[in-house]
C-alpha cells in the first residue's frame, strides 16, 4: 500500500484534526491515505511519539465539549497513521517516500518552521543528509521528485500564519533561486506543485502519551480553491473555498476578539492569576458584558460586510466553546503579546468595517483601543 500523505508534524493538533479527517475519510469509503508522519526536528521528547505512531492499534482522540447544546464526550481510534520517519535518521527512506509513493503534503511545523536555517542559505554539497530546517528538508525533496519523476503534488500547510501556503511557496521558490536551481526546477514548482492557503480551528487542550489528543467537537479546515485542486477528501468539517478571508474574520474577530476582552478585564481587575476562559465566563457580569460586546458593535460591524447571519452562528458556537467544561484554557496564557493582539482583533475590525460603512461607532473598542496595555 502507498503512503499517499506524507505530513511533517508531529503535533498534537495535527492528531486531533488532519489524522482524524483522514481517517474519517477511510472509513466513508474515501480514496485517501494513509498517512506518514514525519519528524522533522533532532532529538527531544518527540522520539518516543514518533515510534508510537507505526502501531497499527492507532490513537486515541478525545472529543469534549458540547455542540448545538448537545454533551460530546467519546473517544475516537483513529487508524489513518501506518508509519512515522525521523527526517535526520531516516532520510534515504523519506526521500524514497517522498518521490514515489507521496501524492499529498500536510504540514504543521510551529511558529518557527519557515525559519531559514543559516547552514541552508547555500545547497548542500550532498543530497544524502538533511538539510537543517524544514524548508530546506522540502525544498531538497521536492529537487529529489523533480529530478526523479517530476510528479504534480498537492501541498495543505496547517500553520498558523496568514497566506500560509503564498508564504510558503514564495519560502521555497526564493530559496531555490538561492540554491542556484534551474528554470525548469522553478516551472515545475509554479506549475505542478500545488500549495493551497488553508485555515485551521480546533482547540486541541492536551496531548496523550505516547500518542493520542483531547480536543473540543468543534473542528475547521477551510482549504483556498487553486486551479489545479481536485478536493482529496471530504468531511463535514472541511470547506473548500474560493476566499478564505470570511473564515478568517469570524475567527480573528468573534472567537480571538473575545479572547482578548476577557484578558483586559482578567488584567485590569486582577482576577486570580491562574483563572480560565470558562471560569471569567461564569461571573454573569463579565458574560453579561461580552454578549453586550457582540450584539452592539461585532455583530452591527459583520452586518456592514454582509455578514450578519454568519456572525450571529459563530458567536453562539463561540460562546460554546468558551464554556466548555473539559478545556482549562488560562487567561494568563491569551494575554501574552496583549497589546498586538488588541491592534490585530480590534482596531484592525473598525478598520475593516469602516471601509463599507464609515459612520459605524465602537465605543468599548474605541477605548480599549487607546488604553495602553499593561506589561
Amino acid at each position: 500500500m502507498t503512503n499517499r500523505i506524507l505530513q511533517f508534524g508531529t503535533s498534537r493538533f495535527l492528531q486531533a484534526h488532519a489524522d482524524l479527517f483522514v481517517h474519517e475519510a477511510i472509513l466513508s469509503g474515501q480514496d485517501i491515505g494513509p498517512i506518514t508522519i514525519v519528524k522533522t526536528t533532532l532529538g527531544g521528547p518527540r522520539d518516543n511519539r514518533t515510534a508510537a505512531f507505526s502501531n497499527p492499534a492507532g490513537f486515541p482522540v478525545h472529543l469534549r465539549g458540547y455542540t448545538s447544546g448537545n454533551l460530546v464526550d467519546h473517544v475516537i481510534t483513529v487508524k489513518s497513521v501506518r508509519a512515522a520517519l525521523d527526517a535526520n535518521r531516516d532520510w534515504h527512506k523519506l526521500v524514497e517516500v517522498f518521490t514515489s509513493q507521496t501524492e499529498i503534503v500536510i504540514s504543521n511545523v510551529g511558529d518557527g518552521g519557515y525559519v531559514i536555517a543559516p547552514a541552508d542559505q547555500q545547497r548542500p554539497a550532498t543530497a544524502d543528509h538533511a538539510p537543517a530546517g524544514f524548508p530546506a528538508k522540502f525544498l531538497q525533496l521536492l529537487i529529489a521528485r523533480f529530478e526523479k519523476s517530476g510528479t504534480p503534488l498537492l501541498v495543505l500547510p496547517c500553520e498558523l500564519i496568514g497566506n500560509n501556503g503564498r508564504v510558503l511557496r514564495k519560502l521555497l521558490s526564493d530559496l531555490a533561486a538561492a540554491w542556484g536551481e534551474s528554470d525548469a526546477f522553478q516551472r515545475w514548482l509554479a506549475d505542478h506543485v500545488t500549495i493551497c492557503d488553508t485555515l485551521v480551528d480546533r482547540i486541541v487542550s492536551e496531548a496523550l502519551d505516547p500518542v493520542g489528543a483531547v480536543a473540543e467537537p468543534y473542528g475547521l479546515w477551510a482549504i483556498k480553491r487553486e486551479a489545479n485542486l481536485e478536493p482529496p477528501l471530504q468531511n463535514p468539517c472541511i470547506v473548500y473555498t474560493d476566499d478564505l478571508e470570511p473564515y478568517l474574520r469570524l475567527k480573528l474577530h468573534i472567537l480571538n476578539l473575545g479572547h482578548t476582552y476577557l484578558a483586559g478585564i482578567w488584567q485590569s481587575e486582577k482576577r486570580k492569576s491562574n483563572e480560565t476562559v470558562r471560569e471569567i465566563l461564569a461571573d454573569p457580569d463579565i458574560k453579561s458584558r461580552l454578549l453586550g460586546l457582540y450584539a452592539t458593535e461585532i455583530i452591527p460591524g459583520f452586518a456592514a460586510r454582509d455578514m450578519e447571519h454568519a456572525a450571529k452562528t459563530y458567536v453562539s458556537t463561540t460562546l460554546e466553546r468558551f464554556e466548555n467544561p473539559f478545556l482549562n484554557h488560562r487567561i494568563s496564557d491569551i494575554f501574552d503579546n496583549h497589546a498586538i493582539k488588541i491592534e490585530r482583533r480590534m482596531v484592525d475590525f473598525m478598520a475593516w468595517t469602516r471601509q463599507r460603512n464609515e459612520t459605524l461607532q465602537f465605543p468599548q473598542l474605541e477605548r480599549i483601543a487607546a488604553v495602553k496595555a499593561s506589561p
